[in-house]
């Protein structure tokens, strides 16, 4: 996948993430990382990031196998921030589908599109 495509849709893809659940660090990396062909340096500096703009929040957890585990929990702000990208996300696919491509070309992305587009993959990570 594109490093620019890819870079953009991030935020969407760890934010829709934790949307159900809570997730420990390397859980969130582990589950992404079989999507997403992403470091996990790369998912650890935007956890940082979302965290400093109030999209998600940390919590510790003893574990009893090791040390204390950092979960990350989406807030009020973060899902209203992710409500705005999806609906962009939808939009733009949409306008993308509907004016710059022909029928058939339309028709062969289309099914490419939903399966980003929706985030199927990911709604078990």
């Amino acid at each position: 996948m594109n490093t620019q495509f890819k870079k953009g849709i991030l935020d969407i893809v760890v934010l829709y993430s934790l949307r159900k659940k809570d997730k420990y660090g390397y859980e969130l990396c582990d589950n992404i990382s079989k999507v997403l062909d992403v470091t996990t340096a790369t998912l650890y500096l935007l956890l940082k990031r979302l965290k400093q703009e109030e999209y998600v929040e940390t919590y510790l957890v003893e574990s009893d196998s090791g040390p204390a585990r950092k979960y990350y929990h989406l807030t009020d702000k973060g899902n209203d921030y992710l409500s705005v990208q999806l609906k962009e996300w939808n939009e733009f696919k949409s306008e993308f589908l509907t004016k710059a491509l022909s029928d058939k070309e339309r028709r062969r992305l289309s099914f490419m599109l939903e399966s980003i587009g929706s985030l199927s993959p990911l709604v078990n990570v």
